[in-house]
């Protein structure tokens, strides 16, 4: 058969071979992260967590804020109370239990707040330049000067000691790091082909940063997210270390390991229990916040 017989009469395509479906983003990073054990096992950490800060009341075996004198101080392994009791007899179980709802709570909303806050600044800033993001980025270098956890200890120890002004604080600290984080993703995005396209073709301005930068630039502002919330779980318990954050007598993990620091050569448990609840979840996020890193970077897919 000539070539010219062959472009008249091309080979049909076999109907019965079925084509490959296209693979949702979901189903792309679960592929990605089943790879990885350790995120597998950082997810694990943070699912158990979750779920001791959603079903505390069935998980707690006594009231966390019931307190038994005369069972003070009692060992690891004491029957009735299998992480043993505290200075003031509470049940250690039962307080770390419904510590983890205080600590997720005072990680995440930061996080949440700081985030969105961040990134709304980030787009004006990239996507506008000039004076705009002239004015964010200095006032973002002027919070960068000062370490975090000592900028977040004066604004609560100006505002006074509570969950809800460190919550505040956290917040206010973690903003210039999201805001700088997008503002260099625009950045980037805002010279692609796309983008000028967009403009060209008269795409409205809030369209282009919704529709094309934004959806863009979300997967790395996830990823961050999930690695600052370790960090903000470290800086929410050191400011109830200090006593600036949750006030006693609310379980919290920072408050814990404060109350046992007297006790410390007698009954270390009271101190170092909390201690790693605070590590393994810290560890968990950041675990988990690796493998998403890999599971959203097309790079590793090569």
């Amino acid at each position: 058969m000539s070539s010219e017989q062959t472009l008249a009469h091309p080979t049909p395509v076999p109907t019965g071979v079925a084509r490959p479906r296209p693979q949702s983003q979901l189903s792309i990073v679960w592929r990605g992260l089943r790879r990885d054990r350790f995120a597998l096992l950082g997810g694990a950490i943070v699912l158990l967590a979750l779920l001791c800060a959603l079903l505390a009341p069935v998980l707690a075996p006594h009231d966390p804020l019931a307190q038994d004198a005369a069972n003070r101080l009692q060992p690891i392994g004491t029957p009735g109370h299998v992480l043993g009791t505290d200075t003031n007899g509470r049940d250690i179980l039962s307080r770390l239990i419904y510590g983890s709802r205080i600590a997720l709570l005072v990680a995440l909303a930061p996080v949440l707040f700081s985030g969105l806050l961040g990134l709304a600044l980030g787009l004006l800033a990239g996507y506008y330049g000039g004076w705009v993001d002239g004015l964010i980025m200095r006032l973002a270098d002027i919070m960068f000067a000062f370490p975090a956890i000592l900028l977040a200890i004066a604004i609560v120890a100006a505002l006074g000691p509570s969950q809800l002004n460190a919550i505040f604080a956290l917040t206010i600290v973690f903003v210039p790091a999201f805001a700088r984080l997008v503002r260099s993703q625009v950045l980037t995005l805002r010279t692609q082909d796309f983008v000028i396209a967009a403009r060209a073709l008269g795409v409205p301005t809030w369209r282009i940063i919704t529709r094309h930068i934004l959806i863009n630039t979300l997967p790395i502002c996830i990823v961050f997210a999930t690695l600052q919330t370790g960090q903000m779980i470290i800086f929410a318990s050191a400011l109830s270390f200090l006593g600036l954050g949750v006030q006693p007598p609310t379980p919290d993990w920072g408050a814990m390991a404060n109350e046992g620091r007297n006790a410390m050569l007698v009954a270390p448990w009271v101190t170092t229990i909390p201690g790693l609840a605070i590590f393994f979840v810290t560890m968990g996020f950041n675990l988990l916040g690796d493998g998403l890193r890999d599971a959203l970077d097309p790079r590793m897919k090569l």
